[in-house]
């Protein structure tokens, strides 16, 4: 007797291994992912600016660094004692403005190499919801917690998602026509929008995903993060505390059917013998001075080598 449905997921056609470079993009549930591929020692880069929520974020990120876009003093602003940019996440904001400029320009240019070489470049878009700056009227990716006033909160359409994607899309095979593209939404519920706002805006993301994939990508290039959430773990006990994100039984849950889709089977064993090792390195023994304990770090030391050996951008 089964006591839930499983969503078939169809295996990827260009699979990730450890000689990939990945590239992850988007919400906080792509930092959720970009945390398992680090633990599992794949080289991976997340979110060179922060965490970006909606499409045309993350589009003009990718515009940006395309078309060596700099920035300049007019695309900062000062606000509790420290300089931000609308474009970026408050995580690259800085007490310093042309410490700010020069980093965000630093970011943008690696960005574009991180895009140029990239054999996997994972989209994670979070909501529909935006935010225009009233002064400005251009969409934001971050109020910085400036007074709502200056803004007005509107909901992206399908047709205009649909657009950035496809722009996204014409941006990389510009530079990196080999790269594979995967999308996905996040399974982390924007309840501050409002329950049914927040199936509205994911609804549009779908929508808009499936309708972009069908005309120029493959199924494959689709992983149901939100659908995985919402129908194979639609149990409160999957949520954290706030009710709003995965758990992190649930983030293990997902990046499992995920690396069953997207990672090749070679590497899955080489993925559990990382797992051996990064346990061995967390292990706190009784007595550190102990010989059996002394023999456990020769045998952890041994296996290491081993790994990198067969893969020397591996480091412990």
């Amino acid at each position: 007797m089964q006591f839930r449905t499983k969503i078939p997921i169809p295996q990827a056609d260009f699979k990730i291994d450890y000689n990939s470079k990945i590239l992850s993009l988007g919400s906080c549930f792509a930092v959720n992912m970009a945390e398992k591929f680090d633990y599992f020692k794949f080289e991976n880069t997340c979110n060179p600016v922060g965490i970006l929520f909606h499409p045309l974020a993350i589009e003009k990120l990718i515009d940006f660094a395309v078309s060596g876009k700099q920035f300049c003093a007019e695309d900062v602003f000062f606000h509790n004692e420290r300089w931000h940019c609308f474009d970026v996440h408050s995580d690259c904001s800085h007490s310093n403005k042309k410490e700010l400029i020069a980093n965000l320009n630093a970011i943008i240019h690696s960005t574009f190499q991180k895009l140029q070489v990239a054999s996997h470049i994972i989209i994670t878009y979070g909501t529909s919801w935006v935010y225009r700056n009233v002064e400005t009227n251009s969409i934001v990716a971050n109020c910085h917690k400036l007074p709502q006033k200056q803004f007005v909160k509107e909901i992206l359409s399908v047709e205009t998602i649909e657009n950035s994607m496809q722009n996204t899309l014409d941006l990389i095979q510009k530079i990196n026509p080999k790269a594979t593209i995967i999308f996905t939404v996040s399974p982390v519920r924007h309840l501050k929008d409002g329950f049914i706002e927040n199936q509205q805006s994911k609804a549009h993301l779908i929508t808009a995903i499936h309708t972009a994939i069908n005309q120029q990508l493959s199924t494959n290039n689709y992983f149901p993060s939100y659908e995985i959430m919402m129908d194979e773990l639609r149990d409160y006990r999957f949520y954290a505390e706030d009710m709003i994100h995965p758990s992190q039984v649930a983030i293990d849950y997902i990046w499992q059917r995920f690396s069953e889709t997207f990672i090749s089977d070679e590497s899955h064993s080489i993925m559990k013998e990382i797992e051996t090792i990064q346990k061995g390195l967390q292990h706190r023994p009784f007595n550190p001075n102990s010989e059996s304990h002394q023999q456990f770090l020769s045998k952890l030391q041994d296996k290491m080598m081993q790994i990198q050996k067969q893969f020397p951008q591996i480091q412990f």
